[in-house]
């Protein structure tokens, strides 16, 4: 049909794919190129090195852009990472699919073909799953042990070189606090749990974020130690579809980091001072040394808590982020309890707290007079005239303003953590009678500071009482490793601290107010890679090896349909022309299909710096699958070959401290499921673009005799 004709050669849909894709080949692999984004309204500027950050940047008027924009952001809700992986294999495999159009390969085919091809490849790299608790066996054993004569104070995660100036700032919080809040209250076993050695770490060479403060909205908590992998969370189904483009289907992944927990007993197998998991989430930082030392502190500190049930414990609910501007980088460190900005206002407030327990409320929404809970029903019969008065007109307003305040003086409330927003006039009249009210918490943080507290939270302050207050809280402006308060211009950092409160704030500083972004991100995004290595108990071989026997893979399944076109494709059609044509198009799809894996290995290997251009990269690539297939078995080559840490010389990152190497891994179901997102979005337009009439023949194909057999939208 002259239809299809048209449409072969004028696919728009895939080729806007293409090239809002290419904007985003600097940010594959682990030595990223990052970007500066402009905002030209205010001129000012931050560096990005996360898919979602560029396409939030970049202006998608087109419907195929706003439909990357979607398939990204929904991976990035889910798993925090794999986007940079799904933005780069959608113009890879756009590009792919043009070129099987310009064959003349029906879609029919297309779509059948890569989606087969795609479900092959994810069950042949299954071999090279790897269970968490051998990753960690393996990494421990192989790594330098601290001797004997150390202290047990000094004891660290691997590879951190850490400042030990303020390892006693944890131990002065305890003993600061011991009155307020037995210590068998909170950990029964506490005689055996040490936690005062070093539990807050300072870092050298790391940045901080954008936004000031945010932390994770996910209550999932992840575990693992000796003993091996819980079985329940082992044995999840394969996948088998994208939930991206089938709504009404239960997302089996989701149901899992909801509200799951993972809990291993007996005692950690690891002489290793990483506690089992630091070199795990090295070995996942694929090299990023600041972050990872951040979170190798993280995980050590959690350990210390949890040790006195047995099981070494990783939860993301008990994380927070603090972004400090205009500090040294070294200030970065992790601090126990709850650190944000306030106001210099406010600072002044917290003066007069010194050394003082307070009583402390939780809001569960905003702190405004207009504000309702969802689902709130407005009464029947009444007729509204005017439902927000402003503050000139003085009225109801001032009424409310007076009368929250009367209830926060009457208790006696010194602090109020606040989900939502605060009413400014509200505010400037807690701070003239000393209450410190702080806007934007995140649920965990209020979960985190209710748990130890014994307080409730509350939604609207007319149903505060007294059994809803929760006490022993102090706060503090929060201070360095030089033990000086800090004030950074408009915004003063202060530190909400608890007895026994899990909660820990990684505080990131930088001097580039630029780099802000960056860094959460990729902090945000090594906490997540860790949480998703536990959830799944399993991790995939990383450095390239699962997209090279994935290519090696396609590259077979496409030898195989040439072979075959004339011998077992003739048994299924009447026309043995047909069935070489169909297995021609076959062959044709799953080399398009390879060409993706082929430009994913190249474009990492440049962006690493291991090959000079990408004609060497694939001439690299092409000498190891040659390779393989002379061994007979590719994942058997993959697999020795990574052992070697030879393959692509890019398959392991030095240790901090010494010359050894950790080797790289991957998530596997986020890395599975950023591949399957990538193609059911390329296949969406591709049929999309078939459908959609376009081009200068437009007016001829409507008068023609097949018109009627077109759809008008």
């Amino acid at each position: 049909m002259a239809f299809r004709a048209v449409n072969s050669r004028r696919h728009i849909g895939l080729q806007q794919l293409s090239s809002l894709a290419w904007a985003g080949r600097t940010l594959l692999g682990p030595m990223k190129a990052c970007k500066f984004v402009v905002d030209e309204s205010t001129d000012e500027s931050m560096l990005i090195c996360s898919a979602v950050r560029l396409m939030e940047s970049l202006d998608l008027t087109s419907a195929a852009g706003q439909l990357l924009n979607e398939t990204i952001q929904a991976q990035s809700k889910e798993f925090k990472t794999g986007m940079s992986t799904l933005l780069f294999l959608v113009g890879a495999w756009s590009n792919a699919i043009l070129e099987c159009l310009q064959q003349n390969v029906p879609v029919s085919a297309i779509v059948s073909v890569m989606s087969e091809g795609l479900d092959s490849c994810c069950e042949k790299v299954q071999c090279l799953q790897v269970s968490v608790h051998d990753v960690n066996k393996e990494l421990c054993s192989s790594s330098v042990r601290p001797s004997a004569s150390e202290s047990k104070a000094s004891q660290i995660p691997c590879g951190s070189s850490l400042n030990r100036q303020i390892y006693l700032c944890f131990q002065k919080d305890i003993s600061a606090s011991e009155e307020l809040v037995p210590r068998n209250s909170y950990f029964p076993q506490e005689a055996d749990c040490n936690f005062n050695k070093g539990l807050v770490w300072p870092l050298a060479s790391f940045g901080s974020v954008a936004s000031l403060v945010r932390s994770v909205d996910d209550g999932s908590t992840s575990v693992i130690s000796g003993s091996g992998v819980s079985a329940s969370i082992c044995k999840q189904k394969k996948l088998t579809h994208s939930r991206y483009f089938s709504p009404g289907a239960k997302s089996h992944v989701s149901s899992h980091l909801g509200d799951s927990q993972v809990y291993l007993s007996g005692q950690s197998a690891y002489t290793c001072e990483c506690y089992g998991l630091g070199h795990l989430a090295m070995a996942l930082s694929h090299g990023s040394q600041p972050s990872m030392k951040l979170l190798q502190s993280i995980v050590a500190y959690q350990h210390e808590r949890a040790e006195c049930s047995g099981s070494s414990q990783f939860s993301i609910a008990e994380i927070a982020t603090c972004c400090l501007p205009g500090l040294p980088e070294s200030y970065s460190c992790v601090c126990p309890g709850f650190v944000t900005l306030v106001s210099p206002e406010q600072a002044t407030v917290i003066k007069h707290f010194q050394d003082k327990s307070l009583w402390i409320v939780l809001m569960d929404g905003d702190l405004t007079e207009q504000y309702r809970h969802l689902g709130f029903t407005k009464p029947r019969n009444v007729k509204t005239i005017l439902e927000y008065p402003s503050l000139q007109e003085g009225g109801s307003r001032t009424s409310w303003l007076s009368n929250m305040l009367d209830i926060l003086i009457s208790l006696e409330v010194n602090l109020v953590l606040v989900k939502g927003n605060v009413c400014e006039n509200l505010m400037e009249r807690c701070i003239a009678n000393n209450v410190l009210v702080i806007s934007s918490v995140t649920q965990n943080v209020l979960s985190a500071f209710g748990e130890v507290t014994g307080a409730q939270p509350v939604t609207y302050l007319t149903q505060l009482n007294a059994s809803c207050l929760g006490s022993g809280v102090r706060v503090e402006l929060w201070k360095g490793c030089d033990e000086r308060a800090m004030e950074l211009g408009q915004l003063v950092p202060v530190r909400i601290k608890v007895q026994g409160i899990p909660l820990l704030t990684a505080v990131l500083t930088t001097a580039v107010a630029s780099k802000m972004c960056l860094i959460e991100d990729q902090f945000w995004t090594f906490v997540y890679r860790l949480h998703h290595a536990l959830r799944d108990g399993k991790v995939f071989l990383g450095g390239g090896a699962v997209e090279f026997l994935c290519l090696s893979h396609s590259q077979m399944l496409a030898e195989q349909c040439l072979k075959l076109a004339g011998k077992n494709a003739a048994k299924e059609f009447r026309s043995p022309q047909l069935a070489a044509s169909s297995s021609e198009y076959k062959a044709v799809v799953l080399q398009a299909l390879a060409t993706g894996w082929s430009q994913y290995l190249s474009v990492v290997m440049c962006n690493a710096a291991k090959t000079a251009s990408e004609f060497e990269a694939r001439t690299l690539i092409d000498h190891h699958l040659q390779k393989a297939a002379d061994c007979g078995s590719p994942s058997a080559y993959v697999l020795k070959e990574f052992r070697r840490g030879s393959m692509f010389r890019g398959c392991s990152i030095p240790f901090t401290d010494n010359e050894e190497g950790v080797k790289v891994y991957d998530n596997v179901t986020a890395k599975m499921e950023a591949w399957r997102r990538a193609l059911d979005l390329v296949l969406l337009v591709l049929q999309t673009d078939a459908e959609i009439i376009i081009g200068p023949r437009r007016s001829q194909l409507l008068n023609s005799r097949s018109s009627s057999e077109f759809m008008f939208l």
